[in-house]
């Protein structure tokens, strides 16, 4: 055990705060300069910038100087300095996002103390301590998503699917199961399952009294891949076989009448759809028979009715087209004539690609097509592709990344030109990947002029304004974007309704300080992390530490984050 000097007691028989720990004066000297030198340069950042922060909530002027605060303090590389600094016991300076300037101050008279020496704070007596930030970010999160249900800590958001607009079950389930807010992506689903979504909602609540917010993201821009040449019209289905190849269940066919619409989920391998009249005339027991697409000859044996037609099962695999002719089988006798399948819609075709493909990424939508290759294989015409929103290929330079299918397809641009832009393709899931219409397209590198809200937001905008508690801003990339969304909402006579920036591509995730400060005039704000996104434009390897960047600054801000 460690012996006391008597020189380190005080009269009243306690240590004495001048014991230096080990560190000569000198040293500790070194580390009130060098934290006073952050301290001053955090206060002329905070000051440089207020004086255009004046339009702000006034529930926010505290915690926007506290992340102005944190801003300035994240530009020192503090790795040294918070060693020595835990070597004296004294805080590292860690978890101190949403009061760092009372931290650095702390800190600092602590160390006056240790070294016998005074720090003059200027302007310090009003740093946000540990309790009031605290405060500030429960009132901003009540202010955005309500009273914090009794007994968690937490807020739990669910996302609707379309059954929630005609399952009351479901939503009535979810709201007695803890959720408190009701999420509804307007990029999914209609107004009218919108609004069947919210009356379930409202029942629900009326019915368990317990509140449940409703949040509502705008779809902003789709960036998506056009639509691909259609398959052959095509109807496939096979038996169910175990490893020896015996057949364990046949494969099951509905047989409907031209035009019947079938509800989902369809639970049968195949539906084939054939003239009414002559379905009539079957019934169980008998057999269909006819030549598939192949030229193979198959059966089929009616086995039961049901509520959309008749069922039949098949122990062999067929292809069936629009010329296929049926012909049934009754007491053993065929019928001579028989009738051909309805319309067959055409299979939805894909293109696949693998590493080392060329893919041209068309700005228009025409049909997409897969590569052709001659007798020798070698490529005669590339795969391509078109996008929805042509104009921002103008954006993209030759050697930046490319992202289809929420990264499942990833490539770098070789060329450009007036057809679009020549994608090299460099990472598929697999040996090779198949990419179909309507799939999403990143462009991490590239500064896209692409606003978060397009003409066709502004509708949708407007049913948000007028049914929901919140607004969630997609594809949130500049302030100039949060100013936007905010000036819409004042023209719609919804001034101060709460907004969520979702942050779900690089330059969202970069301008977020600057984005922060300007949802801060509004009263209640909000921070969404889309990690499947951020994932594709920052990389896997980065989402654990972009997602901890995002919640520091969120904390420095007192604003609340919701976890996608």
């Amino acid at each position: 055990m460690e012996s006391r000097n008597k020189h380190d007691e005080a009269p009243d028989g306690t240590i004495s705060a001048k014991r230096n720990l080990g560190k000569s004066q000198q040293e500790l000297l070194r580390l009130i300069k060098q934290l006073s030198e952050i301290h001053k340069e955090m206060m002329i950042f905070a000051d440089k910038y207020t004086g255009s922060l004046y339009d702000l909530d006034p529930a926010y002027d505290e915690s926007a100087k506290n992340l102005l605060h944190y801003l300035a303090f994240r530009r020192h590389d503090l790795r040294v300095l918070q060693s020595e600094l835990a070597e004296l016991g004294l805080s590292s300076l860690g978890r101190s996002e949403s009061h760092v300037m009372a931290t650095i101050e702390a800190v600092l008279q602590t160390l006056s103390q240790l070294a016998d020496f005074p720090v003059q704070l200027t302007d310090g007596a009003d740093a946000l301590d540990f309790k009031s930030a605290r405060k500030l970010l429960e009132n901003h999160t009540k202010a955005l998503l309500g009273p914090l249900p009794k007994g968690r800590s937490v807020h739990i958001m669910v996302t609707m699917p379309s059954e929630a607009a005609d399952d009351y079950g479901l939503v009535l389930g979810l709201v007695n199961n803890g959720m408190s807010c009701m999420r509804i992506n307007c990029a999914h689903d209609d107004r009218e399952k919108w609004i069947r979504m919210i009356e379930n909602l409202r029942r629900a609540v009326e019915e368990t009294g317990k509140p449940c917010k409703i949040i509502m993201d705008i779809p902003g821009p789709k960036l998506r891949t056009g639509p691909i040449t259609p398959g052959p019209s095509v109807i496939k289905y096979r038996p169910q076989r175990d490893a020896y190849g015996k057949v364990v269940n046949p494969a099951s066919v509905l047989l409907v009448a031209e035009g019947t619409v079938i509800p989902h989920p369809v639970i049968h391998d195949a539906v084939l759809p054939v003239p009414g009249e002559w379905l009539g005339e079957l019934s169980p027991g008998d057999e269909i028979r006819f030549v598939d697409g192949r030229g193979a000859r198959r059966t089929m044996k009616i086995v039961e009715e049901t509520d959309s037609g008749l069922r039949a099962e098949s122990e062999k695999t067929a292809y069936l087209t629009p010329d296929t002719l049926l012909r049934c089988r009754k007491k053993g006798k065929t019928e001579r004539s028989g009738v051909r399948v309805c319309r067959i819609v055409p299979r939805e075709d894909h293109i696949t690609l693998r590493q080392g493909d060329i893919l041209t990424l068309r700005p228009d939508l025409s049909p997409g097509s897969p590569a052709e290759y001659g007798e020798s294989g070698n490529v005669i015409s590339a795969a391509t592709v078109g996008c929805t929103i042509p104009e921002i290929l103008e954006d993209v330079n030759v050697g930046e990344h490319v992202w289809f299918d929420d990264g499942k397809i990833g490539g770098i641009v070789e060329g450009k030109t007036a057809g679009g832009l020549q994608i090299r393709i460099m990472h598929t899931s697999l040996a090779s990947a198949k990419l179909s219409s309507d799939k999403g397209i990143n462009f991490p590198e590239s500064e896209l002029d692409l606003p978060a809200l397009t003409p066709a937001d502004i509708p949708v905008l407007e049913f948000i304004a007028e049914h929901a508690d919140i607004a969630a801003m997609s594809f949130a990339n500049t302030p100039d974007d949060v100013k936007s969304l905010l000036g819409h909402l004042g023209q719609m006579g919804k001034k101060g309704l709460p907004i969520v920036l979702k942050i779900e591509t690089r330059r969202g995730f970069a301008n977020l300080p600057a984005m922060l400060l300007e949802a801060m005039k509004n009263p209640g704000c909000g921070v969404m992390i889309a990690r499947g996104d951020l994932a594709v434009e920052l990389g896997f390897e980065r989402l654990a530490e972009v997602q901890e960047e995002i919640l520091w600054l969120c904390e420095a801000a007192h604003v609340p984050a919701i976890w996608a």
